[in-house]
């Protein structure tokens, strides 16, 4: 049976989530990549709420993208997540690429978030 991209996103989606979860301790640092934009978000699946969350698109983020590439854009939202997650005193998450393939913007990302003093 023939799939479309989308559907076979969301079947290795699901299978990521039976075993990625985030605790208080290690909250989950997940992704979500549109054609334009990159958005991270970092939640508590215990208490279901999200921690800390950035993302290119937004006036608190207006002029800090212009210029660059967008994987240039995605490493720096790396960045802002690891900086809001250190204030939080978050320094360990676990990573969900969402099904998405770890190359090009998810893997900047998660080079930004590393650099940024996040480990996972």
């Amino acid at each position: 049976m023939a799939r479309t991209k989308s559907e076979a996103r969301k079947r290795r989606k699901l299978q990521i989530r039976k075993s990625v979860r985030g605790t208080a301790e290690r909250p989950r640092l997940t992704i979500y990549r549109s054609l334009n934009h990159v958005y991270a978000q970092v939640i508590d699946d215990e208490v279901q709420q999200t921690i800390v969350a950035a993302s290119t698109q937004g006036r608190k983020s207006a002029g800090a993208f212009e210029g660059l590439s967008k994987k240039d854009q995605a490493k720096k939202i790396g960045e802002m997540v690891a900086g809001l997650c250190a204030k939080k005193g978050i320094q360990r998450v676990v990573f969900d690429r969402n099904g998405y393939k770890y190359h090009g913007r998810v893997q900047a990302v998660a080079a930004g978030a590393r650099e940024g003093g996040l480990q996972f």
